[in-house]
């Protein structure tokens, strides 16, 4: 009964039960009560009338709540159908609201207790200036200011109202408003800056609230960014914020907004005045933040405000220098407040905070390019002279002097260079390749999972350093070894100091001259190799042994040189394969195929002194080094040595150590179907089906770096596999028919379904690394039909493996066209079993998705005469699934299926079926393209989205359509021509599409261009 009276919006609504209702919603009373005002509030939000009851509601409650629903309410009707409102609704709102604000403003008191709904208010005036302002409301700026200057408080408000204007308008607005509207109001805001400008100003000098004062200069800082140049530098504005900057109460909004004049940059004019700012600001600072501040200390044990402080700081300093140093580089007082400046950001820079480290590093990195690119361009003196900043052309006898120019300035960073250096190398992030870490605990374990900020960071640190080494080597050198011995002295043994040394060490490869390089590489290895004799321990044994890989992995130009110390490091690896601490086994075999992929050759060929390759030596030793190593390790240390053996030369040598590789795995692969041939149930036992899977595994793991080498090896083995694939099949078909959907879920099941997903891997990894050779497609396609393709059309849904759709993907990217004549097969096969997998809804099946539009556009793409011959039903399937791939909001597959549907639509334009495609599904194409262009969950698509109509509608143009796209037995109007007919379909189709756009609204938007103009502009 309550809720029908709330529904019934003929008269005012019931404030009294609506407050009633939202309390239930909000309330902790049962779940049927919160389920049921959800749902009235819900049909009300939706009811196009409400917000008819906004004034009324928000006069009659004090329920904070129930105002924000109200809110709510209008804040729709603002954002989708204010222009369509008549003049005297829009302004009575408009009215209203700004009454309100005004009213609750006015007073102290109710200003600070009704806060929350003010901002609110400010937040609907503001979505209400954006369809208003300036055209229908050109006296708001004026009437503002004008208000501002009755009351503080108003003032205090409007300054809040006029940050949230600048915000929408320069930092929102993308995707908010068309790129005109935001034009308009950007020369708006310009144009009557100077009023704003005059009220900051006015309340800097004339105010003593504290409140005010910190609002004036948050709304500043939302403007520094975009006002016209001549309001900062040419008024008293600057002057007037470093008086505020020693202030504690405003000192980090005035830096602020400093940092925000720091970063403009627009030529010279105004360098004096960067300059003065710049030093004033310094002396400030010195006495602010005394320079014998420890920062990381002060940071570590500081309030939020003083952090933020430092945060602030770090920011001025990177964006004033990124803008200006070279200013700060004329004059030798001006030197000294530069380098102080540096010493200060260096001391930040080693502040423990992830953000404040990322905006230090940014800029370190961009200085130190600079400085690398201008030194690295000496012997080119017209790069050199840009990297300096020079535009004059350069003259005989300017180069000399253009060079010591370089190099004074390299002298003159060279002191915070050197303190850099010390900095990247305390501070150096993990790599990718470390697989020890120390968890929260303190313990040495094995690394979880990959942290891919602490990954970008490394990258950029070790780019840095890089450059910091081509800039003096000596220096990086000696700061490098003399840590190493304190390390080796115990004096600064920790393992995260070993850590960032080492990650250091090894992130430099490549940056000295290769004979400075091989001597510190020898000392460095030694002093670790050493460390770890003397250390004891086994945490830090294991720190110790991942150093050594990670450094010895990162030079593998000089392990190729040095053979013997080549040998001794891979000797070393086979030691720490058998050590069983968390991580160095993982991490001892990652080396090992890291070294083999980069020096493989100098394991094939005999080596001075040897007698026979290392390739050799290792395979007659292979079970007693593989013996502590779990499966997975094994796995990684077949895949090296298959690295190696692809880089014998010698046919008959290489199937030799491929047959000695292979041998233990082959050994018990005949073992198993030689059992099996005496009793099938053999191959259902668990410890059995392990062992195939972990055969099957190393067998891919050789396949991956032998690639068309590994045929031998795979034609041995097909047949059986196909067998033993069809078997786990059945029993899988067996299991899911008798146990229903939740025995896929058991583990025996997955167990099988693990063999054959891994049987399909490997098929799909030997075809797609071996040559394109077609006798290999022909040898082993045939075969799979029926084991692997018919298996996956009989079996039942949730036993179907999504890896067959993407074998056969590969396969038909491999060999193209030469499969054409299997397409009908392979659509048979799994075309309609898989589409009514995933076209029950957009959730199930994920994988079967992204792999069935995969296979799809391979065929599209190579295949496409096979895609014609299909029976018109066929087509009509292929073209259903194609629009329901670009319909799902998962960006993957809605790509792939607008990809897809593009190369179809160019080969049929291209094809003589041309008339005939376009006459079937042109209409239905543009549309379903209309429905997702228009939906906000499908934004990512929209330039697939805009590329398929502009085809449609550039084809209709070009006159390459002769036949007529309507039903001329049922459209009595005879249309000129295919245009005018796509023209007036899609006017009809947007104004049906968006009711609240009138048809002349839509006339406007099609009449004046050409639709192919029309949707280039889209």
């Amino acid at each position: 009964m309550a809720a029908e009276k709330l529904r019934d919006l003929s008269q005012p609504i019931d404030v009294a039960l609506l407050d009633a209702t939202v309390a239930a919603f909000y309330g902790t009373g049962s779940k049927e009560e919160r389920t049921a005002a959800d749902q009235i509030l819900r049909e009300l939000q939706n009811n196009p009338d409400m917000w008819l009851q906004v004034v009324h509601i928000l006069q009659s409650t004090q329920n904070l709540n129930t105002k924000f629903f109200a809110l709510q309410v209008l804040e729709g009707v603002i954002k989708y159908r204010w222009n369509a409102l008549p003049v005297e609704q829009r302004d009575g709102m408009k009215n209203y609201i700004s009454e309100v604000i005004v009213q609750l403003s006015s007073n102290e008191a109710s200003f600070r207790r009704e806060r929350l709904y003010v901002n609110k208010l400010n937040i609907i005036l503001v979505q209400v200036l954006k369809h208003e302002w300036p055209a229908r409301w050109r006296s708001f700026i004026p009437d503002l200011v004008s208000a501002a200057k009755t009351s503080e408080t108003i003032c205090e408000n409007c300054m809040a109202i006029l940050k949230l204007l600048s915000e929408e308008v320069f930092d929102f607005s993308r995707g908010e408003m068309t790129q005109q509207k935001i034009k308009e109001l950007k020369q708006s805001l310009n144009s009557e800056f100077q009023l704003i400008h005059e009220l900051c100003l006015y309340v800097l000098s004339a105010s003593q609230r504290t409140e005010l004062i910190r609002a004036t200069l948050a709304t500043l800082h939302a403007f520094l960014s975009w006002i016209p140049l001549g309001y900062i530098f040419e008024s008293p504005l600057l002057e007037t914020l470093l008086k505020f900057f020693p202030v504690p109460s405003y000192r980090n909004l005035t830096l602020q907004c400093l940092t925000e004049v720091a970063a403009l940059n627009f030529g010279d004019f105004y360098n004096l005045q960067y300059v003065k700012m710049y030093s004033i600001f310094m002396v400030q600072l010195q006495s602010i933040l005394p320079t014998t501040t420890n920062i990381p200390e002060a940071y570590a044990h500081g309030s939020s405000e003083e952090q933020a402080f430092i945060q602030n700081l770090a920011l001025f300093f990177t964006s004033f220098y990124k803008s200006h140093i070279r200013v700060l580089e004329s004059s030798q007082e001006n030197i000294s407040a530069l380098l102080l400046g540096l010493e200060y950001l260096i001391g930040i820079s080693y502040v423990d905070d992830t953000e404040v480290f990322k905006v230090c590093l940014d800029y370190w990195n961009s200085l130190v390019l600079e400085l690398f690119e201008a030194h690295h361009n000496l012997d080119n003196p017209a790069v050199a002279a840009n990297m300096m900043g020079l535009q004059i052309p350069l003259i005989p006898g300017m180069v000399d002097g253009l060079g010591s120019q370089l190099l004074q300035r390299r002298q003159l960073y060279s002191g915070p260079m050197s303190k850099l250096r010390l900095l990247m190398i305390c501070r150096m992030a993990k790599p990718e390749e470390v697989l020890i870490v120390e968890d929260e605990n303190g313990n040495i374990v094995r690394e979880t999972m990959k942290d891919n900020d602490v990954l970008v960071q490394y990258k950029i640190m070790r780019e840095t350093l890089i450059y910091l080494s081509h800039l003096d080597h000596e220096d990086t050198e000696k700061q490098m070894l003399k840590k190493l011995s304190k390390q080796l002295k115990g004096e600064d043994w920790t393992w995260n100091n070993l850590n960032t040394l080492c990650w250091a060490i090894g992130s430099i490869s490549g940056s000295m001259m290769e004979e400075q390089e091989n001597r510190f590489l020898v000392m460095v290895i030694r002093d670790l190799l050493n460390l770890c004799e003397i250390t004891k321990g086994k945490d830090n044994k294991a720190v110790i042994a991942s150093n050594i890989m990670y450094v010895v992995g990162q030079y593998p130009k000089f392990l190729r040189a040095h053979w013997k110390f080549l040998k001794t490091v891979v000797n070393k690896l086979f030691e720490f394969m058998h050590e069983t601490h968390p991580g160095v086994q993982d991490m001892a075999c990652d080396t090992f195929l890291k070294i083999v992929q980069k020096c493989k050759r100098k394991f094939v060929i005999i080596q001075v002194g040897e007698n026979e390759p290392f390739v050799s030596e290792l395979l007659s030793g292979l079970p007693s080094t593989i013996a502590d190593l779990e499966p997975h390790q094994i796995h990684t240390f077949y895949e090296s040595v298959g690295h190696m053996i692809q880089a014998e030369s010698d046919p008959q040598k290489r199937d030799e150590y491929l047959q000695r590789l292979m041998e233990l795995p082959n050994q018990k692969w005949a073992e198993i179907i030689g059992q099996a041939r005496q009793s099938v149930d053999f191959l259902k036992d668990q410890d059995v089906i392990r062992t195939v899977l972990n055969i099957l595994q190393t067998n891919t793991s050789v396949a991956t770096s032998l690639g068309t080498y590994f045929l031998s090896q795979i034609t041995l083995i097909f047949l059986d596999m196909l067998n033993v694939y069809r078997m786990y099949s059945e029993l899988i078909s067996n299991s899911i028919a008798e146990g229903g959907p939740f025995a896929s879920k058991t583990s025996y099941v997955k167990l099988l379904r693990s063999v054959k997903r891994e049987t399909l891997k490997l098929i799909e990894t030997f075809l797609d690394k071996a040559e394109d050779q077609p006798q290999i497609g022909k040898q082993f396609v045939p075969p799979m039909m029926d084991p692997v393709l018919g298996d996956y059309a009989r079996n039942v849904p949730d036993a179907r493996e999504s890896e067959v759709l993407s074998l056969f993907a590969t396969i038909i990217n491999k060999y193209k066209s030469a499969m054409i004549e299997d397409v009908p097969r392979i659509f048979e096969a799994s075309f309609q079993c898989t589409l009514e997998m995933i076209t029950k809804n957009f959730e199930d099946y994920p994988e079967h998705r992204l792999k069935f539009f995969s296979l799809l556009r391979a065929i599209a793409t190579h295949c496409f005469p096979a895609l014609i011959r299909l029976s018109s039903q066929q087509l009509k399937l292929v073209m259903d699934s194609i629009i329901w791939a670009f319909r799902h909001t998962e960006r993957n597959i809605a790509e792939t299926g607008l990809n897809l549907l593009l190369e179809m639509l160019k080969n049929f334009q291209a094809s003589e079926f041309c008339n005939q495609f376009y006459r079937t599904y042109f209409l239905t194409i543009e549309q379903e393209i209309f429905a997702v262009l228009t939906d906000t969950f499908h934004k990512p698509g929209f330039k697939l989205h805009v590329l398929v109509l502009q085809h449609l509608f550039c084809l209709v143009e070009s006159g390459a359509l002769t036949e007529p796209l309507w039903d001329v037995s049922t459209v009595a109007y005879p249309y000129p021509n295919n245009t005018m007919f796509v023209r007036e379909y899609t006017i009809k189709l947007l104004s049906t599409s968006f009711p609240n756009m009138t048809t002349s609204e839509v006339w406007k938007i099609s009449i004046c261009s050409t639709p192919s103009v029309f949707f280039g502009d889209l």
